[in-house]
């Protein structure tokens, strides 16, 4: 009996082509239409929220650190010292009336204008700015307001369909639509990983949001690669959300903060060479004095490669995990230390204002009179034990006791190379403790291979590493 009934279905197939094929044309005709509307659905959820922002700028200073080619999505001045209006775009994410957009867009702002997508205008003023981000919070002093629903960017899948809506080339409300392109752009130390979009955006769109097919707000549109060159990026949501609650609750951001300077050994290939044993992590190339880091057992030339149980394998892993704890939290770390792993905590404290692009603590002073020439087997540098006396005499404080103090480097040296300064306390080399001046000799003398060899150095109350080739 079924046999039968496949000939028949097979028949009616054969017999009535066209009745097949317009079944399929209805079938596209409603799947277009059923897209159709959810792109219209998403505009429709998404454009009361948004804002546009004009300005009367001052001229912006050009911005720093930023990979070749990238522009903000601003309209910018051409060097000139006067004020020139600007137009960006923001979106309401609290029925009060806060507002996120991008600080590049009202930054050297002399006045502010908000419009709303219902044609109201409101003066706004700065709640904060956060500039490592590029974000910043306004205010306006409005009712009956239309706020963002905000999504999960942790959520975002690549592949997945995105929308923008700006101000481009100030054209207020233009939709576009595309794909999420990438994730964890990590382009510049400025704004961390940032969401990579092909939607069609342009000098006018910063601070406008990048959305999904429920309209829900993932990010907020931030850099550009060109002019529609299908390069986006956008900040994660759940980045600015955060960031935008602290300004708009206290004025300013608190980030947890260990204060060490780091390095992913997969992204130096010299530490590849000096680390040959430890396939991944992140090395402690230097402590901050007075850093939460110093107050735990953590030590630099240390080897992270695990932070509460996950792994990190470049500098932005280990960054990224701890921007997720909370201010005053005690991690687990995994270290590789010595050839073997060491299981600590350290606990986070709150970073400080101020930015602190690497260790660099003040020189100590080094007295002339008894300063003895290079050793023989020194690469470039010579030094003398470390005694209370010895330091005393060169202004320099010390609690612990033991190693070399470095009083002469040579110009152009394999030591000033490696980033040896005058009045550094060299405490260990080449895995090996440094006590006095006889153990750097045979170190120097015996351990130092072409791949270099790794040295702990005291610097002005901080702790840092160089790598010393011969």
């Amino acid at each position: 009996m079924k046999i039968y009934q496949l000939t028949a279905i097979i028949a009616v197939a054969l017999l009535a082509p066209g009745a097949w094929a317009a079944e399929q044309s209805a079938a596209d005709s409603a799947l277009s239409r059923t897209l159709n509307d959810s792109f219209a659905n998403v505009f429709e959820k998404v454009a009361p929220s948004v804002v546009v922002i004009e300005s009367e700028n001052r001229v912006a200073r050009p911005v720093q650190g930023l990979p070749r080619g990238l522009e903000f999505f601003l309209r910018q001045p051409d060097g000139e010292d006067r004020v020139e209006p600007a137009v960006g775009t923001g979106f309401i994410f609290r029925a009060d009336g806060h507002i996120i957009t991008n600080n590049h867009v009202i930054a050297d702002a002399e006045s502010i204008t908000v419009r709303l997508k219902d044609g109201r205008k409101f003066s706004a003023e700065i709640v904060g700015v956060d500039e490592s981000t590029d974000l910043a919070v306004l205010k306006i002093d409005a009712k009956d307001l239309v706020v963002a629903d905000i999504g999960d960017s942790d959520k975002v899948r690549v592949g997945q369909f995105a929308f923008a809506i700006g101000t481009p080339m100030e054209l207020p409300y233009t939709f576009t639509v595309g794909v999420v392109s990438a994730k964890n752009r990590d382009l510049s130390q400025r704004y961390g990983e940032l969401i990579q979009t092909d939607a069609s955006i342009n000098p006018g769109n910063s601070g406008g949001p990048l959305s999904d097919i429920d309209g829900r707000v993932v990010g907020v549109n931030t850099l550009i690669s060109g002019m529609n060159r299908g390069l986006g990026f956008a900040i994660p949501i759940n980045v600015a959300k955060s960031i935008a609650d602290q300004l708009a609750d206290d004025g300013r951001v608190r980030r947890p903060w260990l204060g060490i300077a780091i390095a992913g050994i997969e992204e130096v290939p010299e530490l590849r060479r000096v680390f040959p044993d430890v396939a991944r992590g992140v090395l402690v190339r230097g402590i901050e004095p007075g850093a939460p880091a110093q107050l735990s057992d953590l030590q630099a030339g240390d080897v992270i490669t695990k932070v509460d149980g996950v792994e990190v394998s470049l500098a932005i892993d280990l960054q990224r995990q701890i921007l997720r704890k909370q201010i005053g939290q005690s991690v687990a770390l995994d270290v590789w230390r010595r050839g073997k792993t060491v299981a600590l905590n350290v606990k986070t404290g709150e970073r400080p204002d101020f930015q602190q692009a690497s260790i660099r603590p003040r020189r100590a002073v080094v007295p002339e009179n008894g300063a003895p020439q290079a050793q023989p087997s020194s690469p470039g540098m010579s030094y003398r034990d470390a005694t209370p006396a010895l330091l005393n005499s060169m202004g320099m404080e010390r609690q612990a006791t033991g190693g070399v103090v470095v009083v002469e480097v040579e110009e152009g040296s394999a030591a000033a190379v490696a980033g040896i300064e005058k009045g550094d306390i060299i405490t260990e080399a080449a895995g090996k403790p440094v006590l006095n001046s006889k153990d750097f000799d045979k170190i120097l003398a015996s351990d130092l291979v072409d791949e270099g060899a790794l040295v702990l150095i005291e610097r002005g109350g901080a702790r840092t590493i160089a790598i010393l080739k011969p």
